[in-house]
């Protein structure tokens, strides 16, 4: 299937784990049982903690594991323009807002409204709203950081088209799901510092890479939700998703590199092979 693409898209903040090598074998299969391209993007757009060497250890630990790619690498600090534009586009629909709120003066006012404070993907919900002209350019004069969010219940009233996406189950199936973007109340689209998000630059990257499936872990099923309607809102291509079971510890927790869970550099140190790591995995 020619026009299969499909990516594999770790951000170089620590050394690739099991976890890493499951997602990564499976994305890269995927593609060449289809006859496609296995794309490989460095999500590096956090650059207070993305490393040169984890970078080069990513090439490495996937060359060590057999896998191959097409193209060049697409590392999404060389495309912070792409992202720029995709903001100003939903700046000029009028969808998004700076918030100059703190992380902790959100939590707070969120405490004092316990009942307002359901519980989403990223976090509790939270919804607010631009601040007045005047005191806004007071503070953007002072240089105060801030970060721009969707405006859920504005960027719901201009969606051009219906809000679903198609995901590919386990067994094959292909079924229809009506997007819910609004489990993420406001959402953060892009900070100051950064100019994007993962969120923005997600979806950017899949449309300008032409990627038509993408394949990630289950932990992220509830981001296409959001971006089913930000493709909507930029007039984006929709790919088709599917799911994949995780990797977890012998507790049951998911591997995590903030939890140091084993790295495949340790792995290969200690003189384990590839191939018992692939066997491991259930990739004979």
């Amino acid at each position: 299937m020619k026009d299969f693409i499909t990516r594999f898209a770790p951000s170089p903040t620590g050394y690739l784990h099991l976890g890493h090598a499951f997602s990564a074998l499976t994305v890269w299969r995927a593609a060449r049982e289809a006859g496609g391209k296995f794309l490989l993007r460095i999500e590096d757009i956090d650059q207070t903690r993305c490393r040169p060497e984890f970078e080069t250890a990513i090439f490495e630990d996937l060359v060590w594991l057999g896998l191959d790619w097409d193209g060049e690498v697409r590392r999404q600090s060389d495309h912070f323009a792409d992202y720029a534009a995709a903001l100003d586009t939903l700046i000029g629909k009028g969808v998004v807002y700076r918030c100059f709120k703190t992380r902790k003066e959100i939590l707070d006012e969120i405490a004092r409204a316990p009942h307002l404070s359901a519980s989403g993907p990223e976090g509790p919900i939270y919804t607010g709203e631009p601040l007045p002209a005047d005191e806004e350019r007071v503070l953007l004069a002072e240089g105060s950081p801030f970060a721009w969010r969707l405006s859920m219940n504005a960027a719901l009233a201009i969606a051009a088209r219906p809000l679903v996406f198609r995901e590919e189950t386990s067994s094959g199936e292909m079924k229809e799901v009506s997007a819910t973007p609004e489990i993420f109340g406001d959402a953060i689209i892009a900070r100051k510092d950064a100019g994007t998000s993962y969120h923005l630059a997600s979806v950017q990257d899949d449309a300008l890479q032409g990627v038509t499936h993408v394949i990630r872990g289950e932990d992220l099923r509830a981001a296409a939700h959001l971006h089913t309607l930000l493709q909507a809102l930029l007039d984006l291509p929709q790919p088709v998703y599917r799911h994949h079971r995780l990797i977890t510890d012998e507790t049951g927790r998911r591997l995590a590199k903030r939890d140091k869970a084993l790295t495949l550099r340790a792995m290969r140190e200690a003189g384990e092979s590839a191939e018992s790591v692939r066997r491991r995995l259930g990739f004979e």
